[in-house]
């Protein structure tokens, strides 16, 4: 059963220790609200602010299992905390481990501060769970996919308009590095994980993907400097930072390109242009 005294206080002790530098937001000077309000923790959480005042004051629906993820991560709660948070709202936390979707608070925060720059945490299948803005102006939203569509390593092999987005010459590389990635993830799961039901669904539709599986290559890694084709500006070189979150198994990426370099240049005008360009 819904905790509904208990979910209020909760939503409000914790928006209440959040200052908006915590979450990317400037603080203004005429601030005079201890924490966050009401409405940014809505907008982080992508719900209305009226849904969530009403969670606040004890009031409205039961709020759904994705509701409540949302909340957890527009909050940045900890594990321990989202798990509590679905308990008040009458929900079984979701299992832990690397299938989880909820990024940590420390990579959030750091996430968060690069406004100006291309940057995504994916899981180890390579499913994006965010995007800075200048990430989607530089490969599109990648977190509009769902299903097996979410892993790049899948959308490879099976949608040929991810191709476009880089050069002819390195596609060979992307299907060996994309295979071995998922044969690794696969023998650290196990036959039972979705790494094996990729693998399967893969062999079951793609010719490429048998090809390159029957290769059996691991451990290739990716390469420091990757190069995208973008429709509005053309090739984009960036040299790709990779800070890995062990417990959770999230990757966060940073791409940059050289100072004062012609794709250095491009990625200005793409965060002028914006996703519109993408």
């Amino acid at each position: 059963m819904i905790d509904r005294g208990g979910l209020a206080e909760f939503l409000r002790t914790r928006r209440e220790v959040l200052q908006p530098e915590d979450v990317g937001l400037p603080r203004g000077r005429r601030r005079r609200t201890s924490g966050l309000r009401r409405e940014e923790v809505a907008a982080l959480c992508h719900m209305s602010a009226d849904y969530y005042a009403r969670l606040e004051r004890e009031r409205g629906p039961q709020p759904s299992e994705q509701m409540i993820a949302a909340i957890a991560q527009g909050l940045h709660l900890s594990r321990a905390e989202r798990d509590h948070l679905f308990r008040l709202a009458g929900h079984q936390p979701p299992v832990m481990g690397p299938a989880s979707d909820h990024v940590s608070p420390g990579m959030l925060r750091i996430f968060d501060r690069l406004i100006d720059t291309p940057a995504e945490i994916v899981t180890e299948l390579g499913e994006t769970l965010r995007q800075t803005p200048l990430g989607i102006a530089l490969v599109g939203d990648l977190t509009a996919h769902t299903g097996p569509s979410r892993s790049i390593g899948y959308r490879w092999f099976t949608d040929p308009a991810v191709r476009d987005r880089h050069p002819p010459e390195d596609h060979d590389f992307y299907s060996r590095l994309y295979a071995s990635g998922l044969r690794g993830v696969l023998a650290l799961r196990g036959p039972s994980s979705w790494a094996a039901q990729l693998a399967d669904l893969l062999t079951q539709q793609s010719e490429e993907f048998r090809a390159v599986w029957a290769r059996h290559e691991v451990g290739i890694r990716p390469r420091e400097v990757k190069r995208f084709l973008h429709p509005a500006v053309g090739q984009i070189e960036v040299s790709c930072q990779i800070l890995l979150d062990p417990e959770q198994g999230h990757s966060l990426l940073v791409y940059t390109a050289v100072p004062g370099s012609e794709s250095y240049e491009k990625l200005q005008l793409l965060g002028v242009v914006g996703a519109s360009a993408s």
